[in-house]
């Protein structure tokens, strides 16, 4: 009878490793509990998602004290060292950066993030890496945006804790970023992005 091999568990490392192991990388890498993980690479559509909607965004809070940065900036979301690089945050007031990073490309106050899902990121953003950012003090609001289809859900976080779900479906629709008080046009979200297209089925 054969036994199985115990495989070792997965190395953890530290902190300061990651930081080590960052800088000399090409490649960005997120950090949890000690794991590092190598973010995947975007679609056109998923870069054209984001620079449309970090364009609305800039125009909206113009006059804002209100920062939009894309995803060469990192956050840290919570109190056990995890860092992540979202596509899209917005710092309002005063900056605070990371003590811990070197590098200082680490907000530890952001006020809204955005992802925008695809295939190989849509089960982590809605599960692990959406219950890190929900334990982000200063995060008021987590936005998720479909790039297969015009879509875009919302959760502020209300006065007890909770946290408030909306969503908003279709080119016509218009998003409400509740905690910057400034609407969103899907149209703009989706400028120029070709969405596939949705086959009825025969009701026959």
């Amino acid at each position: 009878m054969e036994q199985a091999v115990e495989q070792p568990p997965p190395r953890r490392y530290t902190v300061s490793e990651y930081f080590e192991l960052e800088a000399a990388s090409d490649q960005k890498h997120e950090y949890r509990d000690g794991q590092i993980i190598a973010m995947a690479g975007g679609t056109e559509s998923h870069s054209l998602i984001i620079a449309n909607v970090i364009g609305e965004l800039r125009s909206r809070l113009k006059d804002q004290p209100c920062r939009v940065y894309d995803s060469n900036l990192r956050v840290k979301v919570d109190r056990r060292y995890s860092y992540a690089y979202p596509d899209i945050l917005v710092v309002c007031g005063e900056r605070k950066f990371d003590p811990d990073d070197p590098s200082h490309i680490t907000i530890t106050n952001p006020k809204l993030v955005v992802e925008v899902l695809s295939p190989s990121t849509e089960l982590s953003d809605r599960g692990e890496k959406f219950s890190y950012y929900l334990q982000s003090p200063t995060l008021e609001e987590y936005v998720m945006i479909s790039q297969d289809k015009a879509k875009v859900e919302t959760f502020l976080r209300q006065p007890d804790g909770t946290w408030s779900f909306a969503y908003f479906i279709g080119r016509e629709a218009t998003a409400r970023l509740r905690c910057l008080q400034i609407e969103l046009p899907l149209t703009e979200v989706y400028a120029k992005v070709d969405l596939p297209k949705v086959i009825e089925e025969d009701p026959s």
